[in-house]
């Protein structure tokens, strides 16, 4: 008989992947004793229990334990209307297979970092390392919800203050938290005015938090496709939609760890040969005062050009393309959105230093661990959904200490 965790997961397992979630149990008895491994003999051998002695399948008495709990856990309900049919309450519309409340399984790591399968407001309140940094792109507060789901407008300040809460409380002094959140479908119903949400969450973060704004960076994606389609291109009313915000805050801002020495960009050819002849020769004054500009200004060497806060980022990249080749050669959904590499790999570099602890509560495509990963920083993340933490491991493989459990190693093969 296996161990009571492998059953459960076994069990776990057979109404994750089941249509629609739901199985009698005569089939839960064969996809379970299959998952866990559990020979035929064992399945139907039957032993005498109590003290009327009476003979009791102690294999389908073990399952059906895990089902109660299961039930306990809020996860199962009765079918209605069927007799010995169990469903899942918690299943996505596109059968994506969410973690259980509750439930913390270790999905890949290296020995720089750890990919968790859970929930991070659970995960998270068990941390007992300080935090440098937390960068994330929690799910959009769109209209039309992607397979993953999105929570609603009314739900959404909450959930995004509720997933930061243990973070915020385990951050470093001077530790920073960057959130980058969408605007390309965040309407008003019915309307071409947007939304505000993304303002009530920042004060939001401010008022429940503590969370002090340090900067608005633009991501700005100059290859999105028109849109928002409807209001752009339909009714031609808005423009294209071409940046998104990143949201960079820390509770104790007057500590803040950023250098922007680590994330300085080579001087242009103008600006070098400006140095080379020794700086300005103009004696001007601009904006009525504001800027002076006397000989020689500009005319120290220095290391580089501080970076403005507008990151021109293609959503496309090397890692990405990765991802979503691990994913089909896996036959598993890639997610449907994704960030360059090079973002989370700024943030880490001009918020953290070696050794820093980065966490990412909304893992999607481990983006934030990759980067974290080859910059080498500590990692921590955490992602709801396997079908895209498991895809998502594979381009680890080669980091120092790679590890990825058996049971999720094998996982996409049990679930096709």
């Amino acid at each position: 008989m296996p161990t009571q965790l492998q059953l459960f997961a076994a069990v776990t397992a057979a109404y994750a992947d089941a249509p629609d979630g739901r199985l009698d149990n005569a089939t839960l008895y064969a996809a379970a004793g299959d998952r866990a491994g559990v020979p035929a003999s064992e399945r139907q051998a039957r032993k005498a229990v109590g003290v009327a002695a009476q003979p009791r399948n102690l294999y389908e008495r073990a399952v059906r334990w895990h089902q109660q709990t299961l039930k306990q856990m809020g996860v199962l309900a009765r079918a209605p209307g069927e007799r010995g049919v169990w469903e899942l309450i918690d299943r996505t519309p596109k059968g994506l297979h969410r973690a259980l409340p509750g439930v913390r399984l270790l999905a890949f790591s290296t020995n720089l970092g750890v990919a968790i399968w859970g929930d991070c407001i659970d995960t998270f309140e068990r941390l007992d390392t300080p935090i440098t940094v937390a960068i994330c792109s929690p799910p959009y507060c769109l209209s039309r919800p992607r397979a993953y789901g999105n929570p609603s407008d009314a739900e959404y300040v909450d959930f995004i203050v509720a997933s930061l809460k243990p973070i915020v409380e385990r951050l470093v002094p001077g530790g920073s938290v960057c959130i980058n959140l969408g605007l390309l479908d965040i309407f008003l119903p019915g309307s071409p005015a947007r939304s505000m949400i993304n303002e009530r969450l920042l004060l939001a973060l401010h008022d429940r938090l503590g969370l002090k704004l340090l900067d608005r960076l633009i991501w700005c994606n100059g290859s999105k496709p028109p849109g928002p389609t409807y209001w752009s291109s339909r009714m031609k009313v808005q423009l294209t939609a071409t940046y998104e915000f990143i949201y960079w805050l820390s509770p104790s801002p007057e500590l803040v760890r950023a250098d922007n020495r680590r994330v300085l960009l080579p001087h242009t050819e103008k600006h070098l040969r400006l140095i080379s002849a020794g700086g300005e020769t103009r004696d001007a004054v601009y904006g009525d005062g504001a800027y002076h500009v006397r000989p020689g200004s500009f005319g120290n060497a220095t290391p580089g050009r501080i970076p403005r806060n507008v990151l021109h980022r293609g959503a496309r990249c090397a890692d990405t393309l990765q991802y979503r080749r691990d994913a089909a050669a896996l036959r598993l959904p890639a997610h449907g959105a994704t960030m360059p590499l090079s973002i989370p790999d700024f943030l880490i570099r001009y918020l953290s230093e070696p050794g820093d602890l980065v966490v990412d509560p909304f893992g999607g495509t481990a983006k934030t661990g990759m980067a974290a990963e080859r910059l080498g920083r500590r990692w921590v993340i955490t992602e709801q959904m396997l079908t895209f933490l498991r895809p998502s491991g594979e381009r680890f493989r080669q980091c120092d200490g790679f590890h990825m459990p058996e049971d999720v190693e094998v996982w996409p093969a049990r679930a096709a």
